[in-house]
């Protein structure tokens, strides 16, 4: 397989003037962008002196320095460390030291954060993306990679059961990554996606401004996520595909331009990265906005499972099926596929699934077994093989000998006018082993007796799936990426 970054240098050649990227500040064309990657290949080879295999830090908001970063990196076979800008620089100098990075590239917003980091890390080279490239009287010189085995990026995990753990992508992965999204809806090079997503997440990258590339279209960066611009953005640019997560769209449907937008070039919000209220998906298909999931994981580069346009409606809450070339199995305890209907752990298998944890083979041979990766994620298929989330093999509560699934406990108290937020975990019992245990917060200017919610629980679900306890929080406490760290809430069980 051929380096990635021709997938811009040949669209240069093919369709040199079509639009490939938008920021609030420029506008690139494919030949354009493709003389801005070759310039920053020469300058990381040349006035950095970088080798094949050498690690390259980002840390920076979204903006088109970033994308060029990427390709400008596959060329020359560096790795890529994308950084994410929420973490504490404590949290950040354990990914660099972990990956060896001995380069960054930032920008000025977050010279705070480096300045930190090299207190702890002795960086060989820096460069922000707000300074002028150097000119270089040198030429680029061709560096020969594997495609299937050279390491692209290591993407760090969220880290919500411990360190982080860096997954290393190839470029093979991020190629079979495009086509599946390319596949699953139809992309074409007169396709348009905004990415709110963050370019340090596999999401950003993944979903879809690497596909959309591939394809010859375009990739709007609006910076960072504010609703209004990015409505206004959307209409603008006529974009036809907007990616988010559940928060985002959430943002998106609460500002006064959602009921009043036209939206008349999108034909897919699509959502992914955590389950989607049906409430909020409600509120896009009462819109007449084509609204969907999916599901993908940073290890699968990422997508897994889509929802098509056909049955967003019919089969709203689902996460679709299994994208063209990936397969999946669910499985009970002793490995052995569940029926339609029965929880399994979901097991995948491609060329979209990560080479290994970086520096970690004992976790990547627990991971990847007999070539599936085994993600702790809990689905059940129905009769039709469309698939549903129902939590985190490690957050299922045993009570009484039965399974309870914290999501579809949460799902249901979500359901409630008044609740802005819910997260369940189990609690130790002496009569059932474990007991359902509810984080309840409310919206704003709203109130509900804990009555009301457990009322609202016995009319939808099994007495033994009912929260034994609701807990009243002001805010529940959060990962830098946003995903609820349930280990915190056990502290706060303990602690009463």
């Amino acid at each position: 397989m051929e380096n990635i970054s021709n997938w811009v240098h040949k669209r240069a050649m093919i369709t040199p003037e079509r639009v490939a990227i938008i920021s609030k500040k420029n506008t690139y064309t494919y030949n354009q962008l493709s003389g801005k990657v070759n310039e920053m290949a020469t300058f990381l080879q040349h006035h950095f002196a970088l080798q094949k295999g050498d690690r390259v830090a980002i840390l920076s908001h979204n903006r088109e320095e970033y994308m060029i970063a990427y390709f400008a990196i596959a060329q020359l076979g560096f790795v890529a460390v994308p950084l994410n800008i929420r973490l504490t620089a404590l949290e950040l100098i354990f990914q660099v030291k972990d990956s060896g990075c001995k380069t960054i590239l930032f920008e000025k917003e977050t010279s705070h954060l480096v300045r930190e980091l090299t207190t702890e890390v002795n960086f060989e080279n820096a460069y922000s993306f707000d300074e002028e490239i150097p000119t270089c009287t040198k030429s680029l010189e061709t560096t020969a990679i594997d495609a299937t085995c050279d390491p692209f990026i290591i993407c760090y995990t969220s880290g919500t059961t411990g360190r982080p753990k860096g997954a290393v992508l190839t470029q093979e992965n991020m190629f079979w990554n495009a086509i599946n999204n390319q596949y699953a809806i139809d992309i074409t090079s007169k396709d348009r996606a905004i990415v709110l997503l963050p370019l340090f997440h596999i999401g950003g990258i993944g979903l879809f401004a690497f596909p959309i590339l591939l394809a010859g279209g375009t990739v709007v960066i609006p910076g960072k996520f504010i609703p209004e611009d990015t409505i206004q953005m959307i209409e603008a640019h006529e974009v036809t595909i907007v990616m988010g997560v559940p928060s985002i769209h959430d943002a998106i449907r609460k500002h006064p331009l959602f009921e009043t937008a036209s939206f008349n070039s999108v034909r897919w919000f699509y959502s992914g990265g955590a389950p989607c209220p049906n409430e909020l998906i409600q509120r896009f298909l009462k819109r007449g906005l084509p609204f969907g999931q999916g599901m993908g994981m940073t290890e699968t580069s990422p997508t897994i499972f889509m929802l098509s346009r056909e049955d967003y409606q019919r089969k709203a809450g689902s996460i679709g099926k299994p994208v063209m070339f990936c397969d999946i199995a669910l499985v009970d305890d002793k490995g052995n596929c569940v029926r339609n209907g029965e929880v399994g752990e979901l097991l995948i298998k491609g060329p979209n699934v990560m080479k290994e944890y970086w520096g970690l083979p004992d976790k990547t041979a627990e991971a990847i077994r007999d070539g599936w990766f085994y993600s702790g994620d809990l689905m059940r298929q129905d009769e039709e093989g469309f698939i549903y989330v129902a939590g985190r093999k490690k957050d299922m509560i045993i009570s009484g000998g039965e399974n309870v699934y914290p999501l579809e406990v949460e799902q249901v108290i979500n359901e409630l006018p008044q609740i802005s937020e819910v997260a369940v975990i189990g609690r130790t019992d002496e009569k059932w082993g474990e007991v359902p245990v509810a984080f309840v917060i409310l919206k704003d200017g709203c109130a509900i007796k804990e009555e009301a919610i457990y009322a609202h629980c016995l009319s939808k679900i099994a007495k033994y799936k009912v929260p034994n306890e609701i807990i009243f929080l002001d805010e529940l406490p959060k990962n830098a990426t946003g995903k609820i760290q349930k280990q915190q809430l056990n502290h706060i069980l303990q602690s009463r």
